[in-house]
């Protein structure tokens, strides 16, 4: 497929652990459609090894009140559709961030080449200008922009 005229490839896109979290366990508003994109192919989500295990990690939190059955069953239902990255060591260099916890997302934005990073939070949106780094959308604004065309 790839320099087929004319043929549109999907855009490469890292969604932070609450979106993917958001679209897997509360399967209402715009995370619903973040969750169908990826798995009708609009979109292809990128993931490294540190973002599968922040997700593993945090669907273990026990506000979630999920077995293990239904943590593998969570992964099973996002791990097939992502195309892994591997994040060099060192990491490649990315806009200074607030928060170090968001510094493998943006890792994987300029590892994977993402055309997008989706986040709700706040310091990962407050880079949304930021050079060296891809477009970051709110999920509102990432499923107007690349689900609802």
């Amino acid at each position: 497929m790839a320099g087929t005229p004319g043929v549109k490839r999907p855009p490469r896109v890292v969604l932070d652990t609450n979106v993917v979290l958001s679209a897997l366990i509360f399967c209402g508003g715009p995370a619903a459609g973040v969750r169908a994109g990826w798995q009708s192919g609009r979109f292809v989500p990128l993931a490294s090894q540190s973002t599968v295990a922040e997700l593993a990690r945090v669907l273990r939190y026990p506000k979630f009140g999920l077995s293990t059955a239904e943590q593998e069953e969570l992964l099973a239902d996002y791990l097939p559709w992502v195309q892994v990255v591997h994040v060099p060591d060192p990491p490649p260099g990315v806009p200074r961030c607030r928060d170090p916890f968001d510094l493998p997302f943006l890792h994987l934005a300029v590892a994977g080449k993402a055309h997008v990073l989706v986040s709700g939070d706040r310091d990962l949106l407050a880079l949304a200008h930021a050079p060296g780094i891809c477009l970051i959308l709110g999920v509102e604004a990432f499923r107007r922009r690349h689900l609802d065309e």
